[in-house]
């Protein structure tokens, strides 16, 4: 029996993380022809790639002629980045060249994923016009994978995106789920930095925005270059964790604020908040509330439900 595959094909790399399995649902969802290609944890669902095999990579893009690129792969946690420099800049720089590189020989819009971390968070909102100023290493290597792709992909986009959190396979997936333990276990006190500026994102909303920019680009080649998404919630960490708290009735008074810049780690921008007007005038984009959004991303992982479950049932 003929099966009806989508004739619109999108391929997603990284999309075993968090961010790649919510784009490549949001694709099929919306009845695409979607393939995602990860590495470690690609089997059995997604194809394996290792995106720095530039052969493997031509073969999968030859192969499959996608008419959207979503690139989602990268080492996005900025402490990581420090200690392993040329892996990280491999995989944000080089890797992103050669796919700019591969799209553009078939013809196919890659959507680059960026990160509010190219700012030094000094005077925000930011425009995708304003100059780039990194602080960490992090922000400087997926700042030079912005410019390797348009380098080599003129008709690319680069979508900068702030700190995700959304349905997690682990609470260590996302800066903002990680915090659920501290939150839960309210018998003992938890510094929370109440000093940076963040503004939660739902990996659904940049989904849905990778898709509407995709299928506008479809019908307008104009559609490139720089653009920037985001949640419009402005949180601190501390901020954030008495939300959680908050909507799952549990105490916040052992959370405690930090209102000093952090001493440890990569250095962070105090308040990098992004203007998303330039995607909104297209029509474009998608916000989920922070409250509804964690709490659906955080349910599964409510020690206390568990509990009930086993005394109750």
């Amino acid at each position: 029996e003929d099966v009806d595959i989508p004739s619109r094909r999108v391929l997603i790399t990284g999309a075993t993380g968090l961010l790649g399995r919510a784009v490549f649902k949001e694709f099929r969802e919306n009845s695409w022809n979607a393939v995602g290609c990860g590495y470690r944890r690609a089997q059995p669902r997604f194809e394996q790639v290792n995106l720095l095999d530039s052969i493997a990579v031509h073969d999968i893009i030859h192969d499959f002629q996608p008419h959207v690129i979503v690139h989602c792969a990268a080492e996005r946690r900025p402490d990581v980045v420090e200690s392993q420099p040329d892996a990280a800049s491999q995989l944000n720089v080089a890797a992103s060249a050669n796919l700019a590189k591969e799209a553009a020989g078939v013809g196919a819009f890659l959507i680059y994923i960026s990160t509010d971390y190219v700012f030094d968070g000094t005077s925000p909102p930011y425009k995708e016009t304003d100059a780039p100023n990194p602080l960490n290493l992090y922000g400087k290597t997926k700042l030079e994978g912005e410019k390797a792709v348009l380098e080599n992909n003129e008709g690319a986009a680069i979508l900068r995106i702030p700190v995700l959190y959304g349905e997690v396979e682990r609470l260590e997936e996302s800066a903002v789920t990680v915090m659920f333990d501290k939150v839960q276990f309210s018998n003992k006190s938890a510094n929370m930095d109440h000093w940076q500026q963040r503004f939660p994102t739902n990996v659904k909303d940049v989904a849905a925005v990778c898709r509407q920019l995709a299928e506008k680009r479809m019908l307008d080649p104009s559609v490139k270059g720089t653009f920037h998404w985001s949640g419009n919630e402005q949180m601190t960490k501390y901020e954030m964790a008495c939300a959680i708290a908050d909507a799952f009735n549990l105490p916040s008074s052992h959370l405690r604020p930090i209102t000093d810049s952090p001493v440890v780690g990569a250095l962070r921008p105090r308040n990098a908040q992004l203007d998303c007007s330039k995607l909104e005038m297209l029509g474009i984009g998608q916000r989920t509330p922070f409250r509804a959004g964690i709490k659906e991303s955080l349910w599964p992982f409510l020690v206390d439900k568990r509990w009930r479950q086993t005394v109750f049932h």
